[in-house]
């Protein structure tokens, strides 16, 4: 980590299916911001939050912010990073940046893997 930057923050890059994907992790008072790019670019942008009721079972908001709309694998990915936060954390939403050539679920479990690895949570 990089100790003058003020927010706690971890980067981490792997190949998934031949393609190098660059990771970013933050960690904000108030959210976590995970970016992964395979493009340089931020690509479609996710916020998932963990819902507050009465129900036993966890329920989750995950919504497209800007970007592909029609990705339900992108959601899933989201989904299951949100899931795992909020087990930590129960009050820190997340927002998600996936900038991938490449959609396939092997890839998003792996990229999902890398940022369960290297959480700041």
């Amino acid at each position: 980590m990089d100790a003058n930057f003020p927010v706690r923050h971890r980067k981490v890059s792997l190949e998934t299916k031949g393609n190098k994907t660059d990771i970013v992790i933050c960690s904000y008072e108030d959210h976590i911001l995970v970016i992964a790019t395979q493009i340089g670019a931020m690509g479609t942008i996710l916020h998932a939050r963990k819902e507050e009721g009465m129900s036993v079972e966890p329920t989750f908001s995950v919504s497209v912010i800007f970007g592909k709309r029609d990705e339900p694998m992108l959601i899933a990915t989201a989904r299951r990073l949100i899931d795992h936060i909020s087990s930590y954390v129960p009050s820190k939403p997340l927002v998600l940046s996936l900038g991938l050539k490449d959609h396939s679920s092997e890839t998003l479990k792996e990229i999902v893997a890398a940022v369960i690895e290297n959480r700041l949570w």
